[in-house]
Protein backbone atom coordinates (compact mmCIF):
# COMPACT_ATOMS: atom_id res chain seq x y z
CA UNK A 1 0.00 0.00 0.00
CA UNK A 2 1.06 3.44 -0.61
CA UNK A 3 0.16 5.93 1.95
CA UNK A 4 0.41 9.53 1.63
CA UNK A 5 0.01 11.27 4.93
CA UNK A 6 -0.65 14.93 5.94
CA UNK A 7 1.58 15.97 9.08
CA UNK A 8 0.05 19.28 9.47
CA UNK A 9 1.96 22.33 9.56
CA UNK A 10 3.36 22.48 12.78
CA UNK A 11 5.74 20.27 14.93
CA UNK A 12 6.34 16.50 14.53
CA UNK A 13 3.26 15.94 17.09
CA UNK A 14 0.75 17.31 14.80
CA UNK A 15 0.61 13.81 12.55
CA UNK A 16 -2.52 12.15 13.28
CA UNK A 17 -2.62 9.13 15.87
CA UNK A 18 -3.89 7.11 12.98
CA UNK A 19 -0.75 8.52 10.27
CA UNK A 20 1.67 8.31 13.23
CA UNK A 21 0.79 4.17 13.66
CA UNK A 22 1.34 3.91 9.55
CA UNK A 23 4.56 5.58 9.63
CA UNK A 24 5.73 3.40 12.87
CA UNK A 25 4.84 0.05 10.78
CA UNK A 26 5.79 1.58 6.83
CA UNK A 27 8.71 -0.37 5.50
CA UNK A 28 9.88 2.88 3.77
CA UNK A 29 8.92 6.52 4.69
CA UNK A 30 9.40 9.29 2.45
CA UNK A 31 9.29 13.30 3.11
CA UNK A 32 8.41 15.77 0.30
CA UNK A 33 10.49 18.75 0.86
CA UNK A 34 10.04 21.46 -1.88
CA UNK A 35 6.02 22.48 -2.01
CA UNK A 36 5.82 23.10 1.79
CA UNK A 37 8.38 22.85 4.77
CA UNK A 38 7.80 22.18 8.75
CA UNK A 39 9.17 24.72 11.01
CA UNK A 40 11.80 22.00 12.02
CA UNK A 41 14.08 19.88 10.53
CA UNK A 42 13.67 16.09 9.40
CA UNK A 43 16.07 14.79 12.68
CA UNK A 44 13.10 16.26 15.03
CA UNK A 45 11.13 14.02 12.75
CA UNK A 46 12.84 10.87 13.28
CA UNK A 47 12.91 11.04 17.14
CA UNK A 48 9.63 11.58 17.46
CA UNK A 49 8.27 8.77 14.61
CA UNK A 50 11.51 6.00 15.53
CA UNK A 51 12.10 5.83 12.28
CA UNK A 52 14.35 6.51 9.66
CA UNK A 53 13.04 9.14 7.04
CA UNK A 54 14.29 9.60 3.29
CA UNK A 55 14.34 12.92 2.01
CA UNK A 56 12.13 13.32 -1.27
CA UNK A 57 13.21 16.62 -3.13
CA UNK A 58 11.35 17.74 -6.42
CA UNK A 59 14.00 16.11 -8.60
CA UNK A 60 12.87 12.60 -7.19
CA UNK A 61 9.19 12.94 -7.27
CA UNK A 62 9.01 14.59 -10.50
CA UNK A 63 11.51 12.25 -12.64
CA UNK A 64 12.27 9.40 -10.13
CA UNK A 65 8.52 8.30 -8.91
CA UNK A 66 9.63 4.44 -9.67
CA UNK A 67 11.70 4.64 -6.93
CA UNK A 68 8.98 5.67 -4.26
CA UNK A 69 6.74 3.16 -5.80
CA UNK A 70 8.96 0.53 -5.95
CA UNK A 71 7.53 -2.83 -4.00
CA UNK A 72 4.76 -0.61 -2.58
CA UNK A 73 2.13 -3.18 -4.08
CA UNK A 74 4.04 -5.57 -1.78
CA UNK A 75 4.90 -3.69 1.25
CA UNK A 76 3.94 -0.45 3.27
CA UNK A 77 5.00 2.98 1.62
CA UNK A 78 4.73 6.22 3.57
CA UNK A 79 5.01 9.03 1.58
CA UNK A 80 4.60 12.25 3.95
CA UNK A 81 3.39 15.94 2.93
CA UNK A 82 3.26 18.97 4.98
CA UNK A 83 -0.14 20.13 5.46
CA UNK A 84 -2.53 18.41 3.78
CA UNK A 85 -1.65 15.67 0.66
CA UNK A 86 -4.07 16.91 -1.31
CA UNK A 87 -1.94 20.64 -1.03
CA UNK A 88 -0.33 20.34 -4.30
CA UNK A 89 -0.81 19.17 -7.71
CA UNK A 90 2.52 16.87 -7.66
CA UNK A 91 0.88 14.42 -4.77
CA UNK A 92 -2.34 13.92 -7.06
CA UNK A 93 0.15 12.56 -9.98
CA UNK A 94 1.84 10.63 -7.33
CA UNK A 95 -1.46 8.60 -7.02
CA UNK A 96 -1.91 8.57 -10.74
CA UNK A 97 1.09 6.98 -10.97
CA UNK A 98 0.58 4.28 -8.39
CA UNK A 99 -3.27 3.79 -9.76
CA UNK A 100 -1.74 3.21 -13.28
CA UNK A 101 0.77 0.62 -11.84
CA UNK A 102 -1.92 -1.02 -9.71
CA UNK A 103 -0.55 -0.30 -6.54
CA UNK A 104 -3.28 0.43 -3.80
CA UNK A 105 -3.36 3.75 -2.31
CA UNK A 106 -4.70 5.39 1.82
CA UNK A 107 -4.74 9.03 2.05
CA UNK A 108 -4.60 9.88 6.19
CA UNK A 109 -5.75 14.19 5.69
CA UNK A 110 -4.63 16.99 7.85
CA UNK A 111 -4.36 20.47 8.44
CA UNK A 112 -3.17 22.85 5.52
CA UNK A 113 -2.84 26.60 5.36
CA UNK A 114 -6.11 26.29 3.05
CA UNK A 115 -8.27 25.84 5.87
CA UNK A 116 -5.67 27.14 9.05
CA UNK A 117 -5.75 30.68 7.59
CA UNK A 118 -8.96 30.98 9.11
CA UNK A 119 -7.40 31.32 12.63
CA UNK A 120 -6.82 35.40 11.40
CA UNK A 121 -10.62 35.77 11.46
CA UNK A 122 -11.23 35.66 8.09
CA UNK A 123 -14.28 33.18 7.33
CA UNK A 124 -13.28 30.65 5.08
CA UNK A 125 -16.37 30.38 3.14
CA UNK A 126 -15.61 33.93 1.72
CA UNK A 127 -12.22 33.44 -0.12
CA UNK A 128 -12.16 33.04 -3.76
CA UNK A 129 -9.40 31.36 -5.89
CA UNK A 130 -5.89 31.27 -4.50
CA UNK A 131 -2.74 32.72 -6.20
CA UNK A 132 0.75 31.61 -6.19
CA UNK A 133 3.39 34.90 -6.07
CA UNK A 134 6.80 33.54 -7.16
CA UNK A 135 9.86 35.10 -6.68
CA UNK A 136 10.65 38.05 -9.52
CA UNK A 137 13.53 38.83 -11.54
CA UNK A 138 15.06 41.79 -13.14
CA UNK A 139 13.54 40.66 -16.61
CA UNK A 140 10.83 38.38 -15.21
CA UNK A 141 7.58 39.84 -13.83
CA UNK A 142 4.98 37.63 -13.73
CA UNK A 143 1.81 39.17 -12.81
CA UNK A 144 -1.30 37.05 -15.18
CA UNK A 145 -2.57 36.02 -10.76
CA UNK A 146 -3.83 39.54 -11.05
CA UNK A 147 -6.75 38.91 -12.88
CA UNK A 148 -8.13 36.39 -10.26
CA UNK A 149 -7.44 38.61 -7.28
CA UNK A 150 -9.61 41.16 -9.57
CA UNK A 151 -12.57 38.38 -10.21
CA UNK A 152 -12.45 37.85 -6.47
CA UNK A 153 -12.57 41.50 -5.32
CA UNK A 154 -15.66 41.91 -8.03
CA UNK A 155 -17.86 38.94 -5.78
CA UNK A 156 -16.07 40.03 -2.58
CA UNK A 157 -14.21 37.17 -2.12
CA UNK A 158 -10.76 37.34 0.01
CA UNK A 159 -7.56 36.36 -2.16
CA UNK A 160 -5.32 33.89 -0.37
CA UNK A 161 -1.88 34.60 -1.85
CA UNK A 162 0.57 31.43 -1.63
CA UNK A 163 4.50 32.74 -1.48
CA UNK A 164 7.95 31.25 -3.46
CA UNK A 165 9.64 28.82 -2.18
CA UNK A 166 13.10 28.32 -3.23
CA UNK A 167 14.62 25.20 -2.03
CA UNK A 168 17.66 23.26 -4.32
CA UNK A 169 17.24 25.20 -6.73
CA UNK A 170 19.76 25.73 -9.40
CA UNK A 171 20.95 28.73 -11.16
CA UNK A 172 20.92 29.32 -15.25
CA UNK A 173 24.06 29.01 -15.59
CA UNK A 174 24.70 25.81 -13.73
CA UNK A 175 21.53 24.63 -15.62
CA UNK A 176 23.37 24.78 -19.00
CA UNK A 177 26.10 23.30 -17.61
CA UNK A 178 24.61 20.58 -16.19
CA UNK A 179 26.71 21.07 -12.86
CA UNK A 180 24.43 19.96 -9.59
CA UNK A 181 25.04 23.08 -7.92
CA UNK A 182 22.18 24.58 -6.04
CA UNK A 183 21.09 27.86 -4.84
CA UNK A 184 20.81 28.44 -1.01
CA UNK A 185 17.31 28.43 0.18
CA UNK A 186 14.53 31.58 -0.28
CA UNK A 187 11.21 31.65 0.69
CA UNK A 188 9.32 35.11 0.02
CA UNK A 189 8.19 37.34 3.14
CA UNK A 190 5.07 38.84 3.09
CA UNK A 191 6.84 42.54 2.50
CA UNK A 192 8.22 41.34 -0.44
CA UNK A 193 4.59 40.15 -1.74
CA UNK A 194 3.45 43.42 -1.11
CA UNK A 195 6.04 44.99 -2.80
CA UNK A 196 5.15 43.04 -5.64
CA UNK A 197 1.61 43.58 -5.59
CA UNK A 198 2.14 47.45 -5.14
CA UNK A 199 4.17 47.91 -8.51
CA UNK A 200 1.74 45.56 -10.68
CA UNK A 201 -0.85 48.15 -9.16
CA UNK A 202 1.51 51.14 -10.03
CA UNK A 203 2.18 49.55 -13.83
CA UNK A 204 -1.22 49.11 -14.26
CA UNK A 205 -2.18 53.17 -13.00
CA UNK A 206 0.64 54.28 -15.52
CA UNK A 207 -1.38 52.77 -18.44
CA UNK A 208 -4.61 54.31 -17.18
CA UNK A 209 -6.71 51.72 -15.42
CA UNK A 210 -8.65 53.45 -12.87
CA UNK A 211 -10.36 50.00 -12.18
CA UNK A 212 -7.92 48.14 -10.15
CA UNK A 213 -8.32 45.14 -7.89
CA UNK A 214 -6.99 46.47 -4.65
CA UNK A 215 -5.39 49.76 -3.81
CA UNK A 216 -2.16 50.28 -1.44
CA UNK A 217 -4.91 51.37 1.10
CA UNK A 218 -6.79 47.68 0.87
CA UNK A 219 -6.58 45.81 4.06
CA UNK A 220 -4.10 42.86 4.29
CA UNK A 221 -3.39 39.75 6.48
CA UNK A 222 0.10 38.62 7.18
CA UNK A 223 0.98 35.74 8.15
CA UNK A 224 3.91 33.29 9.48
CA UNK A 225 4.09 29.98 11.16
CA UNK A 226 0.72 29.12 10.83
CA UNK A 227 0.11 26.05 13.11
CA UNK A 228 3.35 27.00 15.58
CA UNK A 229 3.32 28.45 18.86
CA UNK A 230 4.69 31.07 17.46
CA UNK A 231 3.29 31.96 14.78
CA UNK A 232 2.06 35.76 13.87
CA UNK A 233 -0.49 37.49 12.34
CA UNK A 234 -0.97 41.10 11.84
CA UNK A 235 -3.75 42.93 9.77
CA UNK A 236 -2.75 46.51 8.02
CA UNK A 237 -3.16 48.10 4.13
CA UNK A 238 -0.84 46.82 1.40
CA UNK A 239 1.52 49.74 2.14
CA UNK A 240 2.45 48.83 4.89
CA UNK A 241 2.61 45.41 4.55
CA UNK A 242 5.83 46.62 2.64
CA UNK A 243 7.71 47.29 5.28
CA UNK A 244 6.22 44.32 8.16
CA UNK A 245 8.83 41.75 9.43
CA UNK A 246 7.00 39.00 9.97
CA UNK A 247 10.36 36.99 10.88
CA UNK A 248 11.42 33.95 9.82
CA UNK A 249 9.00 31.79 7.12
CA UNK A 250 6.79 30.54 6.26
CA UNK A 251 4.63 33.58 5.20
CA UNK A 252 1.11 33.89 3.65
CA UNK A 253 -0.77 36.85 2.79
CA UNK A 254 -3.96 37.90 2.59
CA UNK A 255 -5.83 40.41 0.37
CA UNK A 256 -9.00 40.98 1.80
CA UNK A 257 -12.43 41.57 0.01
CA UNK A 258 -15.47 42.67 1.43
CA UNK A 259 -15.41 42.38 4.97
CA UNK A 260 -18.01 41.00 7.25
CA UNK A 261 -18.51 43.21 10.62
CA UNK A 262 -17.44 40.34 12.56
CA UNK A 263 -14.22 39.60 10.10
CA UNK A 264 -13.55 43.61 10.97
CA UNK A 265 -14.06 43.29 14.63
CA UNK A 266 -11.59 39.89 14.09
CA UNK A 267 -9.26 41.62 12.37
CA UNK A 268 -9.10 44.93 14.56
CA UNK A 269 -7.27 42.34 16.97
CA UNK A 270 -4.73 42.34 14.77
CA UNK A 271 -4.27 45.13 13.36
CA UNK A 272 -0.65 46.54 13.62
CA UNK A 273 -2.43 50.23 14.09
CA UNK A 274 -5.81 50.12 14.15
CA UNK A 275 -6.29 53.76 13.21
CA UNK A 276 -5.42 53.57 9.86
CA UNK A 277 -6.78 49.85 9.73
CA UNK A 278 -10.47 50.87 9.07
CA UNK A 279 -11.52 54.77 8.86
CA UNK A 280 -13.15 54.88 12.00
CA UNK A 281 -14.67 53.05 14.99
CA UNK A 282 -18.06 52.63 13.85
CA UNK A 283 -16.86 51.10 10.43
CA UNK A 284 -14.77 48.33 12.15
CA UNK A 285 -18.19 47.52 13.93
Amino acid sequence: MLYLIGLGLGDPKDVTVKGLEIIRKAKRIYLESYTSLLSVGKEKLEEFYEREIIIADREMVEQDSDSILQDAAKEDVAFLVVGDPFGATTHTDMILRAFQKGIPYKVVHNASIMNAIGCCGLQLYRFGETISIVFWTEDWKPDSFYDKIKTNKSHGLHTLCLLDIKVKEQSVENLIKGKKIYEPPRFMTVSCAAQQLMEIIEKKQSQGDNDLAYSEDTVCVGLSKIGSDDQKIVAAPLRRMTMLDLGSPLHSLIICGGLHPIEKEMLQMFAEDSGCLFPSAEEAT
